[in-house]
């Protein structure tokens, strides 16, 4: 397939577009950004690539494209793929899919109604150690999960280019909030895939913001509850280090994962792993490519509503309840997941 970046950010430029050119099958044609420091970044690393000031600019050279790489701030994602999407262009979009639960259902409707593939960038499922954990999960070693703690601790938050604006992730009207709307996408989709593949019925946080100078928070503590137990959410964009923790506990045993140390408990037996995932490089090139080769084969089935799709719905509505949750100080609230608007 052939494709376009539209926002030639840091994500895009150490992250997705290193990703496509270690992939034989597809190539990047185009950017688009506003900024031309960033169109002259693209023009030097990926050779041949044509670039635009906008993605109207874009879409309206009538390039032999397949799919558009959306990686802009949250803000333009809605816009951008319903864009791309009246053109026949299949999307594969950056976290989250978009601001709020209202743009996500205008999103899926549009990917059923224009039958393109619209994918969101879930890529910490593509970490090999978070592989593993799934795998332990299927397999029945630590029988049905019943718990979960999902800690990402870091010591700011990502920063975008010097180019443009550094701490767009801060600001509300470009990112549509902080930390719950940024890390709490990944945390969420992973809850949800520890948990079968469903939403959580409700919602108990409280946020909190202890770096001034922002209009978003930076702090999370949160329970969402499911049907056969709960998970435990802890984000921070203020902590001493930078690590990611994660811990299941089944019925029949457990996994517990420290960057790239794991450790499984079943049946008595303690097994420990490293798994290199390469959790403290942000760009996350391997897994974003093993993502990319995900989207094309939704694309080749010809899959739109995908079942990544209806996840990043569920990551906008367990959003909103948090924010919800956190406005009235910690009460659990439901979380609005229903897809009837699809039928």
């Amino acid at each position: 397939m052939q494709g376009a970046i539209i926002g030639f950010g840091v994500i895009a430029s150490t992250g997705h577009a290193p990703a496509y050119m270690k992939m034989k099958e597809h190539r990047i044609i185009a950017v688009a950004d506003p900024v031309e420091a960033r169109r002259a970044a693209a023009h030097k690393l990926i050779p041949g690539v044509r670039t635009f000031a906008t993605h109207e600019e874009l879409l309206a050279a009538k390039l032999p494209l397949d799919f558009v790489d959306i990686a802009t701030p949250p803000c333009y994602h809605l816009e951008i793929a319903q864009a791309a999407a009246a053109r026949g262009l299949h999307v594969l979009c950056e976290k989250p899919i978009t601001i709020s639960l209202s743009e996500a259902r205008t999103l899926l409707l549009c990917a059923r109604d224009r039958r393109v593939t619209i994918f969101p960038c879930h890529n910490y499922k593509h970490a090999p150690v978070v592989k593993e954990m799934r795998d332990a999960i299927q397999s029945g070693r630590i029988g049905k999960v019943r718990s979960a703690t999902l800690t990402t601790f870091r010591t700011t938050n990502a920063k975008g280019t010097t180019d443009w604006l550094v701490d767009w992730r801060r600001v509300r009207k470009y990112s549509g909030g902080g930390i719950v709307m940024d890390h709490g996408s990944h945390t969420c989709y992973l809850t949800f895939m520890f948990f079968g593949g469903a939403p959580p019925r409700a919602v108990a946080a409280r946020t909190f913001q202890l770096d001034p100078g922002f209009d978003t928070e930076d702090n999370l503590c949160g329970v969402l509850s499911f049907d056969e137990g709960f998970a435990q959410m802890h984000l921070s964009w203020t902590a001493g280090v930078r690590k990611v923790i994660y811990a299941l506990q089944g019925s029949a045993g457990a996994v517990v994962v420290d960057e790239d140390d794991a450790q499984l408990v079943s049946g008595g037996h303690v097994e420990r792993k490293t798994i290199v995932s390469k959790f403290d490089d942000a760009s996350h090139t391997e897994w974003f490519t093993s993502m990319f080769e995900q989207f094309a084969g939704d694309v080749r089935r010809q899959s739109h509503v995908t079942s990544e799709l209806k996840e990043s719905f569920w990551c906008i509505a367990t959003i909103e309840a948090i924010y919800r949750s956190a406005a009235l100080r910690g009460a659990e609230v439901p979380v609005e997941s229903d897809l009837g608007f699809l039928d």
